[in-house]
């Protein structure tokens, strides 16, 4: 069978091709010349046009067969993610441009008098502000970046963080720590050290996890093609060689960061800002992306105040107006908060519709120059927020926006004063040489 085809591609080489033309048995291989019929003799009559086109067809599917493509490198590997990557970029422009297409149907707000831009976040790897946008694919480019320094951590930054699916993911950590467990149990057994990537298992339940391969790499595993008793073609394995009783013990500890893993998040960016004390204090004005609305909802909703304003005034039960109370927070993302601070000014920051309420007083924290001191947060209407509670934000009403009102605990400044000490210095420094006023 092998000698048939043999001598049928030599056959559609010189059959197909005309004088002077070049042909090439591989794509991937240099083209070589191919003599014209007048300088060759032939005993056969050539096949039919048609002919020609399926034996070539065929030909081809035979090559494509036999030569399987196998990633050799993690080079290969992560160029492989950067297309997809790219194309993933592609695909969300294009989905950026029909919304912003559809948005552009909503009367848009003078960015001028916006209260805050917009809402950013901060790559955790390397500092950059980024948009809602820009976050993932940042992200995702920074942690292959990392393979240069450490691909362990770079593989595991990539198995938590690229894989959506946490229950998969999980099952991929469970099968690879398996993997280590025995091999550090059976250090001589070859068996132990060698994965069969046609295995049922590993198609799965681990190549289908983005970033498993690359740590199996990161342990020291590497491609190879192995003959199968009984089998004519090779089959690729990953193959550890063996291993040191030291190095079967980092083998355990990098196990061990696998499995503490957690996925590579952006963080909002609060934006802190400190202004002077302002009557439009109360005012907001906010970006569409404070809200979990679509262009076309956000456009009823516009629509649809005046309808709410006299709903407001008709009789409702308890639960009816609990319920409405609930759905009106969830069209929030986040929310932008101001405090009013002891010498007029004012503290604002970005969170999350459902931050805890500690979140909200470790920003005052990090923000006052004597944070240590107790102090209240008081809520409008007149509701003392309490540190403690682990209630969110979004449950105080404190969404889309809110102007809170701090003071220190009475307690112990009337102690400090008694004592001869002085008021507290509020912001610090870095706010103050930045403070704005409200427009």
């Amino acid at each position: 069978m092998k000698k048939f085809f043999d001598d049928f591609k030599k056959d559609i080489k010189f059959k197909s091709a005309g004088p002077g033309k070049k042909l090439t048995e591989d794509t991937s291989a240099k083209p070589e010349v191919v003599q014209g019929r007048s300088s060759v003799k032939h005993d056969r009559h050539a096949p039919s046009e048609g002919a020609q086109r399926a034996g070539a067809a065929a030909l081809a599917r035979i090559e494509q067969h036999q030569k399987p493509k196998v990633h050799t490198s993690q080079d290969a590997i992560r160029t492989q993610v950067k297309r997809e990557l790219e194309a993933e970029a592609a695909a969300l422009a294009e989905k950026e441009k029909a919304a912003a297409a559809e948005g552009s149907k909503v009367p848009v707000k003078d960015p001028t008098l916006l209260s805050v831009s917009g809402v950013y976040f901060i790559c955790p790897l390397t500092g950059a502000t980024l948009t809602k946008s820009e976050r993932e694919i940042h992200i995702k480019e920074a942690i292959l970046m990392r393979f240069e320094e450490d691909a362990v951590e770079a593989s595991v930054m990539m198995m938590h963080t690229f894989n959506k699916d946490r229950e998969k993911v999980k099952a991929a950590v469970d099968i690879i720590s398996k993997y280590v467990e025995n091999i550090c149990k059976n250090p001589t057994e070859e068996k132990y050290r060698k994965i069969k990537l046609s295995n049922k298992v590993f198609q799965e339940k681990v190549k289908s996890v983005e970033g498993s391969r690359e740590f199996l790499q990161a342990l020291g595993f590497t491609s190879v093609m192995l003959p199968i008793e009984g089998q004519e073609e090779e089959e690729e394995f990953l193959v550890l060689p063996e291993q040191s009783p030291d190095a079967l013990e980092l083998m355990k500890e990098r196990r061990d960061r696998l499995q503490r893993g957690e996925p590579v998040r952006a963080q909002l960016d609060r934006q802190p800002q400190a202004f002077r004390q302002s009557p439009n204090a109360h005012r907001f004005e906010l970006p569409p992306e404070f809200y979990n609305l679509t262009a076309e909802e956000l456009k009823r909703e516009q629509q649809q105040r005046s309808e709410l304003v006299e709903k407001s005034a008709m009789l409702r039960t308890k639960a009816m107006r609990e319920k409405e109370e609930q759905r009106e927070r969830r069209k929030y993302n986040y929310t932008l908060l101001r405090v009013r601070l002891p010498d007029g000014n004012l503290l604002q920051g970005t969170f999350y519709a459902w931050d805890r309420m500690p979140v909200l007083f470790s920003f005052m924290r990090e923000s006052l120059v004597d944070g240590w001191q107790p102090f209240e947060l008081i809520a409008p209407g007149g509701q003392k927020l309490q540190e403690s509670e682990d209630i969110a934000l979004a449950e105080c009403n404190l969404v889309p926006a809110a102007l809170l009102t701090f003071a220190w605990d009475a307690a112990v400044q009337a102690d400090i004063a008694a004592a001869g000490g002085k008021s507290p210095t509020l912001l610090k420094p870095e706010l103050l040489e930045n403070i704005r006023s409200l427009s």
